[in-house]
């Protein structure tokens, strides 16, 4: 019997220049490494059953990232991080281990949003009134831009995909939880810049510092409001 687990983790330092196909290599030899009993495809080509939430953009830091696995064996989730830790290099922790419900969605399938921390590189600080301008940018009844897709560009509401949008004036970051589903997938670059645009003003390509804070799933409450839960707070410790 094979078990679903999901692994938390992190990615600062060197590793935010690494890209995704490189990071997943770069899993599949820490697991071998750590000698965690994974699962495999079957056929003539197998291959580690592994599943990653979503790709991260290069350059972006992250405090919470997700890699879905299928194991053979269960040891526990504290012996499970303490085995992969020792193989990681700097610059990726592993955070947690979670035993995921049998009828759980995948990693992927389950992305609704993430929530983002901006901040500013020394010298590149906006010069005008950031608190201000998002308050008036995020009230506006709706803000209409041209997204570019694989088809080519269609005009999308940001509004309708911006779910929280806050500023830290002690920090002087900004805060955001963004639509990540695959139907919509806002980047925290993209609302930055039509922000800029809205305040007349122009965003350097390195002026941001980005960090991924957490990747969530769709939920309900009791009463059927819509909420949002990490993808770490699904499945529990083993």
């Amino acid at each position: 019997m094979a078990y679903k687990l999901r692994l938390k983790f992190n990615k600062y330092a060197h590793m935010i220049y690494i890209g995704h196909l490189d990071l997943m290599r770069y899993f599949q030899k820490a697991m071998r490494r750590a000698g965690v009993d994974i699962s495999y495809t079957s056929g003539f080509s197998p291959h580690q059953i592994m599943s990653f939430a979503q790709p991260l953009g290069v350059g972006v830091f992250s405090n919470g990232e997700y890699v879905d696995i299928s194991v053979e064996s269960l040891t526990s989730s504290r012996q499970l991080v303490k085995a992969l830790s020792g193989v990681m290099a700097e610059g990726v922790d592993i955070l947690s281990a979670r035993l995921l419900p049998e009828d759980a969605r995948g990693a992927m399938a389950s992305i609704a949003a993430a929530s983002y921390t901006v901040s500013f590189r020394t010298g590149s600080e906006p010069g005008f009134d950031l608190a201000q301008a998002l308050t008036d940018f995020y009230n506006r009844d709706s803000i209409l831009i041209e997204k570019e897709t694989k088809k080519g560009s269609r005009q999308v509401d940001l509004k309708e995909h911006i779910y929280a949008l806050s500023h830290d004036a002690g920090e002087n970051t900004v805060y955001m939880l963004l639509d990540a589903s695959s139907g919509g997938n806002i980047k925290p670059n993209l609302v930055m810049e039509t922000l800029y645009d809205f305040a007349d003003a122009r965003l350097g390509e390195f002026d941001l510092i980005v960090t991924r804070e957490d990747i969530f799933a769709e939920d309900h409450d009791a009463s059927g409001q819509r909420r949002f839960i990490s993808l770490n707070d699904i499945g529990k410790d083993y």
